[in-house]
């Protein structure tokens, strides 16, 4: 019986990271995946028939070009630019694989139009979406945020960040109803309003974010990787190989076998494989979490820009919840050829929301409708599902379900979550500014 140190169970994104991040600290890993492809849930789908294959859709029509020019992320996101993620794949190296485009784009919802976010201070200079006076506040905002340290007390301006909620925040700052929002989903990019109420340390960290990312190309704070989010899993699938790490997929996962509630192995295709940790995804262990919602994502194919974006190839777009009387965002992600995703002059996007009714695509509709004309679409509604249990005492860490949002920065915290339940540490990376040189700012 072959024995590991680690096995993982699927080949999602995180589940290959970790992987990535195990073998390279020296640990002997097997991964294991039910799955022909990388990816798991997050997977990108090539050639575009399989995305209608997949989705029972007829199609698809001769207009759509050749089939082998798409690749379709089932959850797509975009990164930060200075974001957790990118510092994970330059600390790694996998930047090596990836080759990076900036997104064009970063849009927020208001009364039924798109404006562009503000994230420096000539972009609230030019803003329609505030006032004179507002934007002064706004700009005063922005400006604490960029030169708040918290290693750094003088920085703090008589604000304590770990007393003082945001919400006391924005009133000193005199920030009117329609700058709070905007900043709140759209910069920080709270997904609920509790963070109003909640120590205002962590939105300023997320504004500051925000705004250095937007430094460093201008047009957004956003890249994505060209061909799509598919060569991340196979990245850091490459670098768990490059150190050691052993794959097998297409392979029916048949037992996870415990001792004294602790797991001791994996039975695959009736052989047996020891291990003392193990990390999967949901769908492998169903008895270990539980479901706290409900995720809609639906795909539209365009033939157009989206309106008002200023004819972007690809963009963001939040619509803050309040502006439609819900308890979430509706979160739109827009990429096409630009990124070899898709055919010439094709655009993929893709509008998703944590449910809340019974009826989770007239949910979307506001998102859709800003879409409009949509030649093809593609509904799926998935549970989101959480592990039951640490994994400490059973040593079998699970990941959680993919969130509805566009960007990463709640995997992010899964990954490190994880990371540091499965080894003790802390998952810690310097700021290396390599990942540049693999961006593009071409149009």
């Amino acid at each position: 019986m072959q024995e590991y140190d680690i096995i993982v169970l699927g080949t999602g994104l995180k589940e290959c990271i970790l992987s990535g991040l195990m073998s390279q600290s020296g640990k002997k890993v097997l991964h294991i995946d039910k799955n022909p492809y990388y990816g798991g849930e997050c997977a990108s789908i090539s050639p575009l028939e399989q995305l209608y294959k997949k989705f029972k859709v007829p199609g698809p029509g001769k207009s759509m070009g050749r089939g082998k020019e798409w690749n379709i992320d089932l959850i797509p996101k975009f990164f930060l630019a200075n974001g957790e993620l990118v510092k994970m794949l330059v600390h790694t190296e996998v930047t090596r694989y990836l080759d990076f485009k900036v997104i064009e784009g970063s849009y927020v919802y208001k009364t039924g139009k798109v404006h562009k976010v503000p994230g420096t201070e000539e972009e609230a200079h030019a803003s329609d979406l505030m006032g004179m006076f507002d934007k002064r506040r706004f700009k005063k905002m922005l400006l604490y945020a960029l030169n708040f340290d918290v290693r750094n007390p003088r920085t703090y301006h008589d604000v304590d960040p770990k007393k003082t909620t945001t919400r006391e925040l924005f009133c000193r700052f005199d920030l009117g109803l329609d700058v709070i929002e905007f900043t709140g989903h759209a910069i920080a990019l709270h997904s609920s309003e509790s963070y109003l109420d909640q120590p205002c340390v962590e939105t300023i960290r997320r504004i500051k974010l925000y705004s250095e990312s937007l430094s460093r190309h201008k047009a957004s704070p956003y890249i994505y990787p060209v061909y799509g989010l598919g060569e991340l899993p196979q990245g850091f699938a490459r670098l768990s190989a490059e150190y050691g790490g052993t794959f097998l997929l297409n392979r029916a996962v048949d037992e996870i076998v415990m001792d004294n509630g602790k797991v001791k192995a994996v039975k695959s295709d009736g052989k047996l494989f020891q291990c003392k940790q193990l990390i999967c995804d949901p769908s492998y262990v169903p008895n270990r979490v539980r479901k706290v919602g409900r995720v809609i994502r639906v795909i539209c194919l365009l033939n157009h820009p989206v309106k008002n974006t200023h004819e972007a190839t690809s963009c963001q777009i939040i619509i803050p919840q309040a502006q439609l009387n819900r308890k979430s965002d509706i979160y739109i992600s827009v990429v096409s050829y630009a990124h070899n995703v898709a055919s010439d002059g094709v655009y993929i996007a893709t509008v998703s929301t944590t449910v809340e009714t019974n009826n989770p695509e007239k949910e979307l509709q506001p998102g859709l409708e800003l879409l409009e004309p949509i030649m093809q679409k593609f509904v799926s509604v998935h549970h989101l599902l959480v592990p039951n249990e640490d994994g400490k005492s059973s040593q079998i860490f699970v990941s959680r379900s993919f969130d509805a949002t566009n960007h990463f920065l709640g995997e992010c915290e899964d990954i490190k979550d994880m990371y540091h339940r499965i080894t003790g540490a802390e998952l810690c990376f310097g700021g290396s500014q390599r990942h540049q040189s693999h961006t593009s700012d071409d149009d």
